[in-house]
């Protein structure tokens, strides 16, 4: 865009390709007066994504130039759908008063807006975090580091790691909204999808002692070992990162953060996004969200700030027993109180959200609406305690997070009885807009008030006074442009006018003066509403400011909010459903008596949903599931991890009586899928995420699979689905607790041969030709696919599904050795034709195959050692062929 592009240039717009010139990147939103305009390609770009009209500046030359606009008061609707589109959009706002201008008013960038550094609500999922994030790793020194921070409440943390696609696995599980990388990194190439998130930053951000002093400064701490942060000089990096981007793109320092804490994996089971999306945590398969996913089944919160407490528990749930116990405790005191619960939800109805207003205010973006919220959400809270002392005291034993909650309390009535002496009812939404304050707040301001609404019958009343101390009824008030308010008598009466008029005009038949009064007075009514709306203003940012100051008192009574809400809304999820307080161990049992899909249930309905047992123990870790395809293989795997996972949250669960052994970690291969993009099959995709369970998974974990080796060939898949089963088996000491779905009959004769390993199915009932889906998990192996039979009921046709039955028995009879029958429509199945003992026994007894095997020592191989080893048994039986 150069100046010859508009032809003789404005000083406006001098400045504005300024400005543009400075942020090439971004949309630029040019205040002039009410609206933001738009110029050039931004116009373009704007009017085609936002549908509004396109027009033009000095359409009269002869190259105009493309401009649109929106109003100033509703320009947070479009920002939000320009974000939401990966838009980057810098706001260039007049930064002097235009009635104090001299020339041209100045304008600057106040901030940049990106997907990651949002804190308006109107671009916000309320219930969901909005992170940013940064992310390096040094392939030399095979070290790196992932930081993310949600700048809308201030939350931040972060993690180093040895491997890279565990930072960028994680970044998947975050959801980050953008991602900060190192100028001319790009992501690895199974992560390619993650492209358009990706803002590339200088080298710099990313220095170690630049980030240090970042972090320091913005946390208010002499040294880095305050954060935990002295050994880990790539998250210190990653963080310096995050700050460098916030105030590049905020204008402003970062003083509202909380403090960093780095994340620890210890304390919490591990849940891969690959596991979150199988188990369709937050999402669907398919990628929606809503109906069919747990979140939405157990999301009964009524506050923005206890959904993303939820949000966060079920991406963490905890791994040790003692919160989860406390929190299991809390939620079974409200399950007992109807009344109470009742009553807290009713009130946190009423709470808004007080981590994002509080943000808002800290960093002087609050409008008088937010103010008016945090009044709203302030006056709950003497109700909520003393409604939760009254239940405790009724208690007499209540259970210890109760007590804690309610230790420290503070109702914050000093800030509620400020707003609510300083606010009127229903504040306009912008601080110019005017009427923002209470008659009464401050006396100047009233006086201003009085005179803006009352200015003429002042006057009169002046006029009133002065006919009377002077004795003069026939004196009269008039006004015009060029001498403003006077006084006016008769020409006879003005000659002898009182000592305090000063003659302004003389006429033909009458005397003009003014007087102090007069002229203070017409001052004051003539610039009342332009100083009333200054006062307000600078009153509204006193007000602000001793809001920000107070931004410790809000976030501890949002947090304190946050647990009671998360709390009451497990306790109404457990009570609708009639779900059950799970037993805790630190064995290895899991025993689940009459459990239940919740999301299946919440879909098909409690009376049509057919619960199950399932019990594993040190003698039962690894169970193998057969059945029919939808039978109800993968719910009853589905249902065992995500049971485990409500119960490591402090939830209730869906079932009758439930003892978990806690896991540290759940593993989820269910479903099939691929990358084409990238070159990945199905079965390679399975193959990668298999070998993370196998290289990965420990004694404590809980692993669920659901046909493996179905991607290839019969014969590999099922030698490789044997060979994972025997290596679950044998891992960890003993074994690692397993669900092991497969339609591979043969695997079933492993029970017995295999220590810990149980046969179990989904019964089936065939009836006049038909079979029925009982959904019951029974012991034992099942005795057929039934896939010709499921065929059928999906509405294969008839004649398809005859010669099917025709095939598998022909099938069934080559791999039994029978002989076929002459009316058989095909003499031979190629590939299966039976061999006699007499030719089968040489070939056997002779082929270096089975010398091989016979000397092959299995404890010795890795899982993919093996499978390289079937390949090559595989490629010398086919070339002898």
């Amino acid at each position: 865009m150069s100046k010859a592009v508009v032809g003789r240039i404005t000083p406006m717009f001098e400045q504005y390709l300024r400005i543009k010139g400075e942020n090439p990147d971004s949309l630029l939103f040019f205040r002039m007066g009410d609206f933001y305009e738009l110029f050039f390609e931004d116009a373009e770009i704007a009017a085609r994504e936002l549908q509004i009209a396109l027009t033009c500046r000095n359409p009269n030359q002869e190259t105009p130039v493309p401009m649109c606009g929106v109003p100033h008061h509703a320009v947070e609707n479009y920002l939000g759908q320009l974000l939401e589109k990966g838009y980057r959009v810098a706001i260039c706002d007049q930064v002097e008063d235009p009635r104090q201008a001299k020339g041209l008013v100045k304008r600057e960038v106040t901030r940049v807006l990106t997907p990651g550094t949002l804190v308006e609500d109107a671009s916000l999922s309320a219930k969901t975090h909005n992170y940013l994030a940064a992310l390096l790793f040094d392939s030399g020194k095979g070290l790196g580091a992932l930081a993310w921070i949600d700048v809308s409440t201030g939350e931040w943390s972060g993690f180093e790691a040895k491997s890279e696609p565990a930072l960028w696995q994680w970044l998947v599980k975050i959801g980050a909204r953008e991602v900060l990388l190192p100028g001319g990194v790009k992501p690895p190439h199974q992560f390619a999808d993650l492209k358009g998130l990706i803002t590339p930053v200088p080298e710099l951000f990313f220095d170690h002692r630049a980030g240090r002093d970042r972090l320091l400064s913005a946390q208010g701490v002499a040294g880095l070992d305050a954060l935990d942060l002295h050994d880990k000089p790539f998250l210190t990096r990653a963080c310096g990162a995050l700050l460098a981007y916030l105030v590049q793109t905020q204008r402003q320092e970062m003083r509202h953060l909380g403090q960093f804490r780095p994340l620890n994996m210890g304390r919490y089971m591990i849940l891969d996004e690959l596991t979150e999306r199988n188990l369709e945590i937050f999402r669907t398969l398919d990628g929606r969200n809503g109906r069919g996913v747990l979140r939405t089944v157990i999301d009964r919160t009524m506050t923005p700030m206890g959904g993303r407490y939820l949000e966060h528990r079920l991406r963490h749930p905890w791994r040790e027993a003692v919160p989860i116990e406390r929190t299991q405790a809390a939620v079974a005191f409200l399950v007992v109180r109807h009344e109470t619960r009742e009553a807290l939800a009713a009130l946190l109805r009423d709470v808004h959200d007080l981590e994002r207003l509080s943000t808002r205010i800290s960093m002087g973006r609050a409008s008088p609406r937010d103010l008016a919220a945090l009044r709203q959400s302030l006056a709950v809270l003497p109700r909520m305690a003393g409604l939760l002392r009254a239940a405790v005291d009724e208690t007499g034993d209540a259970p210890e997070a109760v007590v804690k909650i309610l230790d420290g309390w503070d109702d914050l009535s000093d800030l509620h009885a400020v707003l609510t002496a300083a606010l009127v009812d229903s504040p306009p939404l912008a601080i110019t807009d005017g009427g923002l304050f209470r008659t009464g707040f401050r006396p100047e301001l009233d006086e201003l008030l009085e005179l803006a609404e009352h200015g003429e019958s002042r006057m009169q009343e002046l006029l009133e006074s002065e006919r009377r101390s002077l004795n003069l009824p026939r004196l009269k008030l008039g006004f015009n442009r060029v001498f403003g308010y006077y006084f006016e008598l008769s020409r006879t009466a003005g000659q002898e006018s009182p000592a305090h008029f000063i003659r302004r005009q003389t006429l033909a038949n009458a005397e003009r003066f003014v007087t102090d009064a007069l002229k203070e007075l017409e001052d004051k009514i003539l610039h009342a509403a332009e100083r009333r709306r200054d006062l307000e203003h600078r009153l509204f940012l006193e007000l602000r400011q001793e809001m920000a100051q107070a931004r410790p008192r809000f976030m501890d009574a949002a947090a304190r909010l946050a647990r009671l809400d998360y709390w009451q809304a497990l306790a109404e999820t457990a009570v609708r459903h009639e779900w059950t307080r799970p037993e805790l161990h630190k064995d290895l049992r899991l025993r689940i008596r009459a459990g239940r899909h919740p999301v299946v249930e919440a879909v098909q309905g409690q009376a049509n949903f057919i619960p199950n047992d399932l019990f594993m123990d040190e003698g039962a870790r690894l169970l193998l599931i057969t059945g029919p395809n939808m039978a109800g293989k993968s719910t009853v795997l589905r249902q065992a991890a995500i049971i485990a996972i409500l119960a490591q949250i402090g939830s209730y669960v869906p079932a009758a009586e439930a003892q978990i052994g806690l896991v540290d970690r759940i593993f989820s291969r269910v479903g099939a899928s691929d990358n084409l993009a990238l070159g990945q099959s199905t079965f390679m995709v399975e193959m990668m995420e298999t070998a993370r369970i196998l290289r990965q998974a420990t004694r404590k974990s809980l692993v669920i699979l659901d046909e493996i080796g179905r991607g290839t060939g019969t014969y590999d898949g099922m030698a490789l689905a044997r060979a994972v089963v025997e290596e679950l088996a044998r891992r960890a000491g003993g074994g690692i607790r397993t669900l092991f779905a497969t339609h591979y009959h043969e695997l079933t004769s492993l029970e017995g041969h295999i220590e810990g390993l149980r046969n179990l199915n989904i019964a089936v009932k065939e009836y006049k030709g038909d079979i029925v889906f009982l959904r019951r998990l029974v012991p034992g192996p099942s005795d057929k696919s039934y896939g010709i039979e499921v065929a059928k009921l999906a509405g294969v046709p008839q004649n398809v599904v005859q010669r099917a039955k025709e095939l598998l028995t022909d099938l069934e009879r080559c791999r039994d050795g029978v002989q076929r029958p002459a009316h058989s429509r095909q003499e031979t199945l190629p590939g299966l034709v039976p061999a006699t003992d007499a030719e089968r026994a040489p070939q056997i007894a002779s082929h270096p195959v089975l010398a091989a095997l016979q000397a092959l020592k299995p404890d010795s191989l890795t899982p993919m050692q093996a499978l390289q080893r079937i390949y090559e048994w595989k490629d010398s039986l086919e070339n002898d062929t």
